[in-house]
């Protein structure tokens, strides 16, 4: 959860932020779209600028928000009046053009020659450089101040391009991917990163398939592109085309549910019994992704959009155990019929610990651990609040106590003596999330990894509230892709609620987490197969469909992709979906793209 790993004290350690923060508060971003002229678009379409003559009232209208009127004479020309939203598209995607000039490349039919047509330079033809294997490669970014003068540059430029498209072609790319991704990301790109731009578009192409044009909600087909290229990608933005990815929903604040307790809990009536699904959202295959809730502003919006538009359910673990772990859930399960792990388990810190009750101070008031963290709080802390109290006989002054209740909280310390507090041991962790006791220990696993490893685990009993209506549904057993599959917080939960799992793949970094999860499997004597892979990123589609023809389908695609960009806890790098790790959420998209994808054509 982006604690601090070594188990050590950090000053800098934000405890409130994640889970006491006001839920009020906590607001979805509000984007603006600027026009090439400098007209305004907030999430209402209204811009700045007057309008002149007109043709009509859609011309008048798009000439209102900045756009040129000859542009919007050439759209409606081309596609009629009917569709705003279709020629409010085009003339973005005009606008972009426009704004960006790019040299247009093109192959010559009969020999792989590049010829580059740009209006500011004559058009030169580039024979490809066949007598090595890797050409020089630098930037060749067209416009009219960095624009190359000196055609002899030029061709010594784009003569990397020749040979980075020939390797693109002969890895089985087509020739106008990899001229497009050369354009969008220049000469100086790895072949790895082409690779990578060339499978984002292709998996955006993909999706965009699913939905009728008119049917899709959200981000646009421009603005989808243009998300992973300037977004997920880290690309520059065109400085003449700084334009924001808008949706209607952006400048709606996004409320968290106060009770936190999603569709419904064991212990609390249910607000929503009943729910309807965008069709294209409709399983199996069934899904259902995790993480955290209080995430940047607009990061759940966008998590909502790319998962089919299913409303989050946001849930905070402390109404199934005796600590806080607000969460969101995005998942196309039914919402009837669920029902709790048996035994219950403790929900409050007496419960779960009851020898702590002797040491308990009165004026310590907890009922509720916070969430639990990858870090733990440090000898010297522990020390430093003994000597604090022991100098008292009675009970300590009001300074005293909210020093000391802070540090509890921030560390969730509790009371192991006569004035004594003590972190959480792992195996108390492992309760508390539900796990069996020792899950994590042994094999070699260090008592700072036990720590990390459940620190960014799920909290067992409440996913498998939410996966109980499988059971009915699959008595003879489960196919089951689990994506971050961690210490298989999933796969414990399918088990305890009884339902077989009949093949199982994991894929997870973290080589520890993968030990543990296959020890669990031996220990537990499962049935079934596991097969345990290492990186989301290197499963393609050919691994997929070859999986898919071996065990016939998957049932349910479950993961929560990392949180480190998005905890609150995170003062260094809580990039949202941008930042390295946490954008692996796409990556979770992708595969359940494909997944859905493969079922769809084997049908």
């Amino acid at each position: 959860m982006g604690g601090d790993e070594s188990g050590g004290e950090s000053d800098s350690f934000d405890w409130n932020s994640e889970d006491e923060r006001e839920i009020e508060n906590f607001q979805s971003s509000s984007l603006r779209l600027t026009v090439p002229n400098g007209a305004v678009l907030t999430g209402s379409g209204e811009a700045s600028p007057s309008a002149g003559p007109s043709n009509s009232k859609v011309f008048d209208h798009f000439v209102s928000m900045g756009f040129p009127r000859e542009m919007v004479s050439k759209v409606i020309e081309e596609y009629g009046e009917e569709n705003e939203d279709k020629l409010l598209e085009e003339l973005l995607s005009y606008s972009v053009i426009e704004s960006s000039p790019q040299p247009q490349q093109r192959i010559e039919p009969n020999h792989c020659s590049l010829v580059l047509e740009s209006p500011h330079q004559p058009q030169v033809k580039i024979e490809p450089d066949l007598s090595s294997s890797e050409g020089g490669v630098s930037s060749w970014e067209n416009s009219d101040s960095d624009a190359l003068s000196d055609e002899e540059e030029m061709t010594k430029s784009l003569r990397g391009s020749d040979n980075i498209v020939l390797t693109l072609v002969k890895m089985g790319y087509k020739q106008d991917e990899a001229l497009i991704a050369i354009e969008r990301l220049g000469c100086n790109s790895s072949v790895d990163e082409l690779i990578d731009f060339i499978g984002v578009a292709q998996m955006a192409k993909a999706e965009d398939a699913l939905l009728p044009p008119e049917e899709k909600p959200g981000i646009s087909k421009l603005n989808k592109r243009r998300y992973y290229e300037l977004e997920v990608l880290g690309r520059k933005r065109p400085k003449s085309c700084e334009k924001r990815i808008i949706s209607e929903d952006d400048d709606e604040p996004l409320h968290l549910p106060n009770p936190m307790i999603g569709f419904g809990v064991p212990t609390e009536p249910a607000i929503i019994k009943h729910r309807k699904l965008p069709d294209d959202a409709v399983g199996p295959p069934y899904f259902y992704y995790e993480n955290v809730a209080l995430a940047p502003k607009g990061v759940w919006q966008t998590i909502s959009r790319f998962l089919y538009e299913v409303e989050p359910e946001f849930v905070d673990s402390k109404f199934f155990c005796a600590a806080a772990r607000k969460r969101g859930y995005i998942h196309n399960l039914p919402i009837e019929n669920r029902f709790p792990l048996l035994p219950l388990p403790p929900r409050t810190i007496h419960e779960a610990f009851p020898l702590t009750r002797k040491w308990w101070p009165s004026w310590d008031t907890r009922t509720k651990l916070n969430c639990l963290q990858t870090a733990i709080g440090s000898a010297k802390l522990t020390e430093r609040i003994r000597k604090a109290l022991e100098n008292y006989d009675g009970e300590p002054p009001e300074d005293v106590q909210r020093f000391v209740l802070e540090q509890c909280r921030k560390w969730n310390l509790v009371w192991v003596g006569r004035n004594k507090v003590a972190p959480l041991e792992p195996d108390e962790v492992e309760t508390l999330l539900g796990f069996p006791r020792n899950h994590t220990r042994g094999g070699g696993i260090s008592r700072t990894d036990r720590y990390k490893s459940l620190g960014n685990s799920f909290q067992v009993d409440t996913v498998a509230y939410h996966l109980s209506v499988l059971k009915d549904m699959y008595p003879n057993g489960m196919n089951i892709l689990s994506l971050f599959s961690g210490i298989g917080g999933a796969e414990v939960a399918l088990h305890r609620l009884g339902i077989p799992l009949k093949n199982v793949v994991s894929v997870e970094k973290s080589e520890v987490n993968r030990n543990i999860v296959r020890s669990w499997w031996e220990q537990t004597n499962q049935k079934g197969n596991l097969i345990d892979l290492d990186d989301v990123q290197q499963l393609n589609g050919d691994r997929i469909e070859k999986l898919m023809n071996t065990f016939g389908g998957f049932d349910l695609i479950v993961g929560g992709s990392p949180c480190n960009n998005l905890a609150g806890s995170n003062r260094v790098s809580r990039d949202g979906l941008e930042g390295k790790e946490s954008s692996l959420f796409f990556d979770y998209c992708r595969i359940l793209d494909l997944v859905k994808n493969i079922m769809t054509t084997n049908q």
